[in-house]
């Protein structure tokens, strides 16, 4: 079997993080999204909050699972015996920083390729900052989150 790993804060997930798990989950057998618990960000929402809209959002792809690590991601895809990572690349700006993770990850473990995935050019400005940011101010944001991630949006910022 051919895992990948598609890693990320996703606080929250939105529609690019979903396209992409789309067609990549279409390359190999399985993908696993792994939520990162970084105790340097302060996420809004938990890491089980986190997991659990992710796995509503892609109950929908029979070939996709959850889980979430402390630790480093490439420890993680050698537990699982991935042979790839894949990451979202929006814009050019987000290069230097995935370039510099992939080579790290790829120094880490040889055994891991990363791969960097454009999204469909609708959500090519999103990112879960922007979307917290509009979501909080009462924007809509209907067209960019899954349903479960627009209600808990709403409970967290108390717009119901």
């Amino acid at each position: 079997m051919k895992n990948i790993i598609y890693p990320g804060t996703f606080d929250p997930i939105h529609n690019g993080h979903i396209d992409i798990a789309e067609r990549a989950s279409k390359l190999f057998d399985e993908l696993i999204f792994v939520v990162a618990e970084n105790v340097l960000k302060e996420p809004l929402f938990t890491t089980k909050e986190r997991v659990e809209m992710i796995e509503e959002a892609t109950k929908h792809l029979p070939n996709v699972r959850v889980s979430s690590t402390k630790y480093l991601i490439v420890e993680f895809a050698k537990q699982e015996k991935a042979v790839a990572l894949i990451r979202g690349l929006r814009h050019v700006s987000d290069f230097e920083f995935e370039f510099q993770m992939a080579m790290m990850n790829y120094h880490l473990n040889p055994e891991v390729t990363t791969l960097l995935m454009m999204p469909d050019e609708k959500f090519i400005h999103l990112n879960s900052t922007v979307v917290k940011d509009v979501a909080k101010l009462g924007g809509n944001i209907v067209d960019y989150v899954p349903n479960k991630v627009l209600m808990c949006l709403n409970k967290k910022f108390d717009l119901d």
